[in-house]
């Protein structure tokens, strides 16, 4: 069995993190992802350092590097604050995926290899060995059978931006469990897309991408409704 942690595609590692920076970063994500930090707090270098026990330059690198993530917003003047992962923002980044990631796979089902399709194939029996009993492997697996699809994309800006955008959607989507049906339906799209890949179907290949990604954004934003409901009652 692999012991796959997601990592981003070779070239969108942080540049020039330090390991004081990034295990920062790590920190300062969990409590925005967790509502530690709200919506809108300042994020002041000198309290954070103090914080954490560690200098203002890993302070800062963290920042920037929540800020390429979306998750911090760094205005002249202002400051660093932390910016509201609401509903909207979570369809922004969704629908953006809908138009990116049908382009990005459908470039993949041009030049995929027997082995590609032998990695999707192992990838995906992990994700059903796993059937969700351990919600972190299986975002990690899932990452990972996209990034194989993505990772040696001509364009590095796209794949970057996807990149981007899959780290904020799975960091909110740890606070939600998968419903049965969505559970299903992730597993049978999988199934379809290695199938239509081997078959060397481009365009059914985007379009089931292009459902694929909605169906995640759409499940995302009902259990923020839900919660929203929730807390209002």
């Amino acid at each position: 069995m692999n012991d796959y942690k997601a990592q981003p595609p070779v070239g969108m590692e942080p540049s020039g993190a330090t390991p004081a920076g990034d295990s920062v970063y790590q920190q300062i994500r969990d409590d925005i992802i967790s509502g530690r930090l709200v919506a809108n707090e300042r994020l002041v270098v000198a309290e954070l350092a103090q914080r954490h026990n560690t200098s203002a330059n890993p302070i800062r690198e963290a920042l920037q590097m929540l800020r390429g993530e979306g998750f911090v917003i760094i205005s002249p003047n202002r400051g660093a604050r932390v910016r509201p992962i609401d509903q909207d923002f979570v369809r922004d980044i969704y629908e953006i995926g809908v138009l990116i990631e049908p382009a990005l796979t459908r470039w993949f089902v041009g030049m995929a290899t027997s082995q590609d399709i032998a990695q999707l194939k192992a990838v995906q029996d992990e994700i059903e060995a796993n059937n969700f009993a351990d919600p972190l492997r299986h975002s990690e697996l899932d990452t990972r059978f996209h990034t194989i699809m993505y990772e040696r994309h001509y364009n590095r800006h796209a794949a970057e931006l996807w990149w981007k955008h899959r780290e904020v959607l799975r960091a909110v989507s740890r606070r939600f469990d998968f419903t049965l049906a969505r559970r299903a339906q992730v597993m049978r799209e999988h199934r379809e897309l290695i199938a239509l890949i081997k078959a060397g179907d481009a365009d059914g290949s985007a379009a089931l991408v292009a459902q694929h990604v909605e169906g995640s954004g759409r499940h995302i934003l009902e259990h923020m409704r839900a919660a929203e409901t929730a807390r209002a009652s």
